[in-house]
């Protein structure tokens, strides 16, 4: 059986093959568009890394202090407030045996470099929390009759955290960041490193002369507000008490943090609402695990303090 020439049948064969030849060419255009958008892309995101990546490499200490110091406010402004007074109420919580928890009330006060936490609570067994540092020496209270509670020891001991200017942070005329020349800190820029799932920028603070107690200040990426100070001390055993299964089981660890949050203008002055302390002690005898939270809600500026309110005493 003979087949039909049909012209028509071959010039829309042809047609649709020229017609698929282009279909088939415009895909791969797009396919390579798309592959060069995408590179295009990659590069562009990889640019932006390494510049951020380049801007944090070369920040140094004193960058990072100075964009601090600008949070908290003008240049201005931070040297009008000479006093500070600042009260609010408090939260103790004692995580391990006995544990418990008590609210009650808080006082924040310093001038120049003298500085006093104190803390009052309706228990028997917990009844205050007093520290303080006169511009010479440091003190905490018996919290009963002969006794300190374990933050006061750890601040007995450590009490370069208050000499330093260090406590409380930005709520404090002391913080040693406000006045390098006052104590000459060795400060190193350590980088950024993830807390909380936060990215915050790190600076290693180490008083002149030493210390075997590692303070670190943590500092907000884009806004520089100091969020953080955390201070860590691992004590070795001596030889005659080291486990011979493991070492670590007699060593002594102490960590303490604090932590600043919701940040308002306060007399010219960017502080924060919320001061948190928690101290954990891992020790041969057991383990201590407690929290202080304090809410701040009254602000006083440049009101006369009475120079013994800094002289804590232990009767």
């Amino acid at each position: 059986m003979s087949r039909c020439f049909c012209f028509e049948c071959l010039v829309v064969g042809c047609v649709i093959s020229d017609l698929r030849i282009m279909i088939r060419k415009n895909q791969r255009r797009r396919r390579k568009l798309a592959w060069i958008w995408s590179l295009v892309l990659v590069l562009a995101v990889l640019s932006l890394v390494n510049l951020s990546l380049s801007a944090t490499d070369k920040m140094t200490a004193e960058e990072l202090v100075a964009r601090h110091l600008e949070s908290i406010g003008t240049a201005k402004a931070r040297a009008s407030v000479t006093s500070r007074i600042i009260a609010g109420n408090s939260l103790v919580i004692f995580r391990t045996p006995p544990p418990g928890q008590a609210t009650g009330r808080a006082v924040l006060a310093s001038e120049g470099v003298k500085s006093l936490i104190g803390m009052i609570f309706p228990s028997p067994v917990y009844p205050r929390e007093q520290l303080g540092f006169n511009g010479t020496s440091f003190m905490a209270a018996f919290v009963t009759p002969g006794v300190r509670s374990v933050l006061g020891n750890f601040l007995m001991t450590h009490s370069l955290v208050f000499k330093q200017g260090l406590m409380g942070g930005t709520l404090s005329s002391a913080w040693p960041l406000l006045d390098l020349t006052a104590r000459y800190p060795q400060l190193e820029y350590a980088g950024t490193k993830k807390i909380d799932k936060r990215t915050l920028h790190e600076l290693k603070y180490l008083p002149r002369g030493g210390s075997d107690l590692q303070v670190r200040l943590f500092f907000d990426q884009e806004t520089f507000q100091h969020v953080r100070t955390e201070y860590e001390r691992v004590i070795a055993a001596s030889i005659g008490t080291r486990s011979a299964i493991d070492p670590k089981e007699t060593e002594t660890r102490y960590k303490m943090s604090e932590e600043f949050s919701d940040f308002k203008n306060e007399g010219g002055l960017n502080l924060p609402h919320t001061y948190k302390i928690k101290l954990a002690v891992d020790a041969q005898g057991g383990t201590f695990l407690a929290d202080w939270v304090i809410n701040l809600t009254q602000f006083t500026f440049n009101e006369r303090i009475d120079p013994n309110s800094f002289d804590i005493s232990t009767k």
